[in-house]
Protein backbone atom coordinates (compact mmCIF):
# COMPACT_ATOMS: atom_id res chain seq x y z
CA UNK A 1 0.00 0.00 0.00
CA UNK A 2 1.17 3.35 -0.88
CA UNK A 3 -0.25 6.82 0.71
CA UNK A 4 -0.16 10.00 -0.70
CA UNK A 5 -0.19 12.90 2.35
CA UNK A 6 -0.20 16.29 2.97
CA UNK A 7 1.09 17.79 6.00
CA UNK A 8 0.74 21.82 6.94
CA UNK A 9 3.11 23.73 9.81
CA UNK A 10 0.89 26.25 10.87
CA UNK A 11 3.30 27.99 12.46
CA UNK A 12 4.91 28.82 9.16
CA UNK A 13 1.69 28.40 6.85
CA UNK A 14 3.57 25.78 4.92
CA UNK A 15 2.44 22.51 2.85
CA UNK A 16 4.24 19.20 1.90
CA UNK A 17 3.02 17.16 -0.32
CA UNK A 18 4.68 13.81 -0.43
CA UNK A 19 3.76 9.77 -0.90
CA UNK A 20 5.71 6.61 1.17
CA UNK A 21 4.96 3.47 1.98
CA UNK A 22 5.06 3.87 5.65
CA UNK A 23 3.15 6.98 7.04
CA UNK A 24 3.98 6.03 10.84
CA UNK A 25 7.63 6.48 9.91
CA UNK A 26 7.64 8.72 7.50
CA UNK A 27 5.72 11.24 9.95
CA UNK A 28 8.32 10.81 12.51
CA UNK A 29 10.67 11.32 10.10
CA UNK A 30 9.50 14.42 9.15
CA UNK A 31 8.24 15.64 12.85
CA UNK A 32 11.34 14.83 15.12
CA UNK A 33 14.10 12.24 13.54
CA UNK A 34 15.21 13.95 10.31
CA UNK A 35 18.50 16.11 10.63
CA UNK A 36 18.63 17.43 7.28
CA UNK A 37 15.99 18.33 4.45
CA UNK A 38 13.49 21.05 4.25
CA UNK A 39 10.68 20.45 6.17
CA UNK A 40 13.23 20.16 9.33
CA UNK A 41 12.75 24.44 9.07
CA UNK A 42 9.34 24.30 9.37
CA UNK A 43 8.33 21.99 12.03
CA UNK A 44 5.80 20.90 14.11
CA UNK A 45 4.05 18.88 10.86
CA UNK A 46 -0.08 18.17 10.99
CA UNK A 47 -1.25 15.74 8.95
CA UNK A 48 -4.16 16.81 7.56
CA UNK A 49 -4.99 14.75 4.17
CA UNK A 50 -4.28 11.16 3.08
CA UNK A 51 -5.28 8.89 0.54
CA UNK A 52 -3.99 4.66 0.12
CA UNK A 53 -3.63 3.70 -3.53
CA UNK A 54 -2.48 0.17 -4.27
CA UNK A 55 0.08 1.16 -7.08
CA UNK A 56 3.08 3.08 -6.58
CA UNK A 57 1.87 4.65 -10.17
CA UNK A 58 -1.33 5.60 -9.04
CA UNK A 59 -0.26 7.45 -5.91
CA UNK A 60 2.54 9.52 -7.70
CA UNK A 61 0.29 10.56 -9.92
CA UNK A 62 -1.88 12.15 -7.39
CA UNK A 63 0.91 13.67 -5.56
CA UNK A 64 1.77 15.51 -9.06
CA UNK A 65 -1.82 16.53 -8.96
CA UNK A 66 -1.88 17.67 -5.45
CA UNK A 67 1.11 19.84 -6.55
CA UNK A 68 -0.97 21.06 -9.04
CA UNK A 69 -2.46 25.11 -9.09
CA UNK A 70 -6.10 22.99 -8.90
CA UNK A 71 -4.53 20.58 -6.21
CA UNK A 72 -3.01 23.43 -3.87
CA UNK A 73 -6.65 25.00 -4.12
CA UNK A 74 -8.08 21.67 -2.73
CA UNK A 75 -6.16 21.72 0.01
CA UNK A 76 -6.14 25.15 0.87
CA UNK A 77 -9.89 24.73 1.46
CA UNK A 78 -9.21 21.80 3.52
CA UNK A 79 -7.02 23.94 5.95
CA UNK A 80 -10.03 26.54 6.16
CA UNK A 81 -11.96 23.87 7.08
CA UNK A 82 -9.81 23.03 10.10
Amino acid sequence: MFTVYVLYSERYDKLYIGYTSDLEQRLLSHNKLAKKGWTINYRPWKLIHKEEYSEKRAVMKREVELKSHKGRDFIRKLIKSL
